[in-house]
């Protein structure tokens, strides 16, 4: 461990202590938030093979899910059986899966059970809630109910993440009336910073990047796709073809890798253990929580063992409390001779 010298010796010992403390505790009661909208889409599902094997280990033990959903909310969960058979890896957390969606209209009897479970189950951290044909029809009015719910939810449950969505397509294509309506939840996700499983996007566009916006959710394109290339099975989609429940599963993945914590455009920098391009606080609690709650690790994990010793544990935490409260040298570099030693 780095010790002070020069920096005042037992007070700065304590200051070390108090800080850490301080740290180790705002770490254990933090919940992972987002500061910018995160959108599960056809582009989520491309970087899927990106995410590392450290974070879909912590979303195994970290996830506690509840699910309202019915026929073709459950292509997701399909989705996500079909990774699990193809590479054991990809175990999933816990999901309580109820037999409802959010209807047509404004509905919101969705909303009374979602908090009786809620309020009986405190070890849940995120929910989530689909449409079965109720996006279709819907009016502005309607999905303004929906938003202002889910707003109601969040409010009153700060530390469970709500995921959004958007209804499936259905043929009426850019001037349909589900497009307006998707088009305004999406709206709504990006300006207020949501978490949104797009839906109707992973429905409309194949691997090659080819768009298919007057499609319905039997994904005709997927057929097509399937005869040219070898595509994974199932026993049954609800209402579609199984390539369309693989990749929902693979986006699902994304959107929960990207709630936990991981960079999708992580760059690796020693120090910046959130990989945000920004060495702060924020990587010391990053480094905490992959330390004693199984968050995500570092990737790569060197950039973590900012001591430059033998492995990533707490010594690297207060080093690097050190080093951004101004105590200490820069990460990688314990010499202070502005070369990485590590």
């Amino acid at each position: 461990m780095y010790k002070p010298t020069e920096f005042g010796g037992y007070m700065f010992t304590h200051i070390r202590f108090m800080l850490t403390t301080a740290i180790l505790l705002f770490a254990f009661a933090i919940s992972v938030s987002n500061a910018e909208p995160i959108v599960a889409d056809h582009i989520a599902v491309s970087e899927f093979d990106q995410i590392p094997d450290s974070v879909i280990e912590g979303i195994t033990v970290n996830f506690n899910m509840y699910y309202v959903h019915t026929s073709h909310g459950s292509q997701i969960m399909t989705g996500l059986d079909m990774v699990e058979a193809e590479d054991a890896l990809y175990e999933q957390p816990y999901c309580r899966e109820v037999s409802d969606d959010l209807g047509h209209n404004g509905d919101t009897s969705w909303v009374p059970a979602t908090r009786v479970y809620l309020d009986a189950h405190p070890e849940c951290n995120l929910a989530m809630f689909s449409w079965c044909g109720g996006a279709s029809d819907n009016t502005e009015e309607g999905i303004n109910i929906y938003l202002n719910k889910m707003e109601e939810l969040e409010a009153d449950y700060p530390d469970i993440d709500f995921v959004y969505m958007t209804g499936h397509l259905d043929g009426g294509g850019p001037e349909g009336n589900l497009y307006i309506r998707n088009n305004q939840i999406r709206d709504y996700c990006d300006a207020n910073d949501k978490i949104l499983f797009d839906f109707a996007d992973i429905e409309s566009w194949d691997p090659d990047g080819n768009y298919y916006p007057d499609e319905i959710d039997a994904c005709y394109w997927c057929y097509d796709w399937c005869a040219l290339y070898t595509c994974p099975t199932c026993g049954s989609c609800a209402h579609s073809h199984c390539f369309n429940c693989y990749l929902k599963g693979k986006g699902f993945w994304w959107l929960l890798a990207l709630v936990i914590g991981w960079n999708d455009n992580f760059e690796p920098t020693c120090g910046d253990t959130d990989g945000n391009g920004e060495m702060d606080i924020d990587d010391v609690v990053y480094l905490i929580t992959y330390l004693y709650q199984a968050g995500p690790a570092p990737d790569p994990l060197s950039i973590g063992n900012v001591d430059c010793h033998d492995e990533t544990d707490i010594d690297d935490v207060v080093y690097l409390i050190q080093y951004i409260f101004n105590y200490g040298p820069p990460p990688c570099d314990p010499d202070n001779n502005g070369e990485p030693d590590c």
